[in-house]
């Protein structure tokens, strides 16, 4: 239920937000973009680490698939950058698997086992054939006021971390800068995901995937018919359960290598914003260095506090309440991201260089729809980017 109180939370924030994004700059787009990426970084080597002798053959043989073999053998056709995850996936899971039928971690602990075992948990033995999902399946919906709050405070953090993410897939995408109709039509587009997951209950609402960000960066295919096949597939094997207990049966360390490159590939976006802005204004670099550096110490002291405590630094007797607080602030990206735009649009406004300094020259023609005409060409028609630009 929750899920569907948040859709319409969300929906109705569809034009509020286009309003709040024209107060994007390139930069504030620095840290929220950035911190939407180099945010996660305790899912990548962290996790990679918990089984290094699965983990760093896959980061290695990545690296090389992705950034050294495409250089050394010059042709038409992009084979190796294209398909680098899936050739480094493909001998690093089947090099796990020997070693987990070999015997090689009959002996451990059980945490090295969840972490680099093939067969963990039964996970393929226990997953059922075909299994459609229905609505409703968990029962009636119910309603708790407290918690529909506190869901849509989680959903405006996951708004804004989208946000961060739209803006780097379209710098990969070689598309012009999103205007603020178009970013708010995918926050809408987001709440009807929200609404269909609170339908089919799936304990988690939708939110843009920061880690295919990062592999349209690695792979340069930027075509609409390349998401849509693989939303076909992903469709495929959520209905048939052993197929796609197979692809979960991944050890995580694998899944963190790719996070390793996804997840820089993104934050480097933020960064390239910084060409745009006047790197030698006080006034820049104060933001830039503010921003991000409270962005990774808030969030850090709401987690550690966590960790300890088993609660958050907020905390009454309203669960709702300490959620709504705790959880935004808990977000990197979102407190780098809204530190960055209100020291932005407040500090120094008066003053002539500052619009100059903070990149919006650069991003004045793109804040409405059709005043370029490549406008009509990436937001309308489903075409391949490579069409357009040969080096995408």
């Amino acid at each position: 239920m929750e899920g569907l109180l948040v859709n319409r939370a969300t929906t109705g924030r569809f034009y509020i937000f286009q309003c709040f994004s024209r107060f994007l700059s390139p930069l504030s787009a620095v840290p929220l973009v950035a911190l939407s990426g180099f945010g996660l970084y305790e899912f990548g080597f962290p996790v990679l680490a918990k089984c290094i002798e699965i983990g760093l053959p896959q980061i290695i043989l990545l690296l090389i698939f992705s950034q050294y073999i495409p250089h050394m053998i010059h042709g038409e056709r992009h084979v190796f950058d294209r398909f680098a995850v899936i050739f480094s996936v493909v001998i690093v899971w089947i090099y796990a698997h020997l070693l987990t039928v070999g015997g090689a971690y009959k002996n451990t602990g059980p945490k090295t086992q969840l972490s680099c075992r093939t067969d963990r948990a039964g996970i393929i033995g226990a997953a059922p054939w075909i299994r459609v999902p229905y609505p409703f399946q968990w029962g009636a919906p119910s309603f708790d006021a407290g918690e529909a709050f506190a869901m849509m405070a989680a959903s405006f953090v996951a708004l804004v971390e989208s946000t961060g993410v739209f803006i780097a897939v379209s710098r990969y995408a070689s598309a012009t800068p999103l205007p603020p109709s178009i970013l708010s039509r995918g926050i809408g587009w987001q709440g009807v995901g929200i609404l269909f997951s609170g339908i089919f209950g799936t304990g988690n609402g939708s939110s843009v995937s920061v880690e295919n960000a990062g592999l349209l960066a690695l792979t340069r295919v930027g075509s609409r018919r390349v998401v849509q096949i693989s939303a076909g597939f992903m469709i495929f094997f959520s209905i048939l359960g052993k197929f796609g207990a197979v692809f979960a049966s991944i050890p995580s360390p694998i899944i963190a290598a790719l996070y390793c490159l996804f997840f820089a590939y993104v934050g480097s976006a933020g960064l390239g914003f910084l060409q745009f802005c006047n790197l030698n204004s006080f006034r820049t670099k104060f933001i830039l260095g503010f921003s991000v550096f409270m962005g990774l110490s808030i969030p850090q002291y709401f987690n550690e506090y966590t960790a300890v405590n088993g609660y958050g630094p907020v905390h009454t007797g309203a669960r709702w309440f300490n959620d709504m607080i705790n959880v935004p602030f808990s977000s990197e990206a979102f407190v780098a991201g809204l530190l960055a735009m209100i020291l932005d649009v407040t500090l120094h406004r008066k003053d002539s260089t500052t619009r100059k300094d903070r990149g919006m020259h650069w991003w004045d023609r793109f804040r409405s729809f059709r005043t370029d005409t490549r406008s009509e060409e990436f937001y309308r028609l489903p075409f391949n980017l490579n069409k357009f630009f040969p080096s995408v």
